[in-house]
């Protein structure tokens, strides 16, 4: 199936996203947390990499997994960051060999401490050529590239980060997997401005449940979404865990139930490689999978 018809029926569909584990006692507690997960049936998964690439084959290792054990089709994420146009086509072909069935095409972070993206010598610069190399070979693999509801953190403004995404979509991107964000409205004004713009591939949100709010804190000033005031209220009522937790689920929730109520095409979790969580969302709004 490719990527994009899962989101061309009635159905919702339903994606995770993994990385990859640093240790065995890691990767034994990401299988575990996978077949929690998979009683939902999602529809696929897809696995990140280190920073620079640094865990490729990892990532692949991870993907092999995901369909061994559960029959799952996988999307294994790419950058052009350090790479090569050759080190990208290789790696493609690898990707191939794997059995991975779609790409999650990015231009990256830039390196630690950078602070500037710099493409290599003889490698790419935007993720948009990136789609393009994928298609100008032909290779038989969907494509998601990602969307910014709240603007990428490196644009100048909304419309140059739309026209960015633009051309990714003309490449030959298949659909848009959305940046975290804590806002639905957030979300809905990007589907708008997407229209506006001519992108009509599925615009995918990614959903976050909030476990621990100083690690949601980092994440969030990395990419520049923003907490609402209201649920920075309602997590500082209490310092505990357990309710930071709790207060974190029941937000999601009624995210992930507004956004299926007003027809997004699907939910993407960011499930952080535990299953916790997201269960207790996709339970609460009552959801059995395709």
């Amino acid at each position: 199936m490719s990527l994009a018809s899962f989101y061309l029926s009635h159905r919702k569909a339903l994606s995770f996203e993994l990385f990859p584990p640093k240790t065995p006692a890691g990767d034994a507690a990401l299988l575990a947390n996978l077949r929690e997960l998979s009683r939902f049936r999602p529809d696929f998964v897809t696995c990140t990499y280190g920073a620079g690439g640094s865990t490729r084959g990892k990532t692949l290792d991870v993907c092999r997994m995901v369909k061994r054990e559960f029959g799952l089709p996988v999307a294994s994420h790419l950058t052009v960051v350090g790479s090569t146009v050759d080190e990208l086509r290789a790696y493609l072909d690898e990707a191939i060999e794997a059995g991975i069935d779609h790409l999650v095409a990015l231009r990256g972070d830039p390196p630690a401490g950078s602070g500037k993206f710099e493409p290599v010598p003889g490698g790419l610069s935007y993720a948009d050529q990136l789609v393009s190399l994928v298609r100008e070979q032909g290779l038989p693999l969907g494509i998601a590239v990602a969307g910014y509801p709240e603007v990428h953190q490196e644009a100048p403004d909304a419309a140059t980060d739309l026209r960015n995404l633009k051309r990714k979509v003309d490449a030959g991107a298949d659909i848009v997997l959305t940046q975290l964000f804590y806002d639905n409205d957030d979300y809905f004004r990007f589907v708008d401005a997407c229209e506006r713009e001519g992108i009509t591939v599925p615009i995918v949100p990614g959903i976050l449940p909030i476990v621990d709010l100083a690690q949601v804190q980092r994440i969030t000033s990395l990419c520049r979404a923003k907490l609402p005031q209201r649920l920075l209220d309602r997590l500082g009522e209490h310092a505990t865990p357990e309710w930071q937790q709790q207060v974190g689920i029941e937000h999601a929730t009624e995210q992930v139930r507004d956004l299926l109520e007003r027809d997004a095409p699907g939910i993407h979790f960011y499930v952080l490689n535990k299953s916790q969580a997201t269960s207790k969302v996709l339970e609460a709004v009552d959801w059995h999978g395709s």
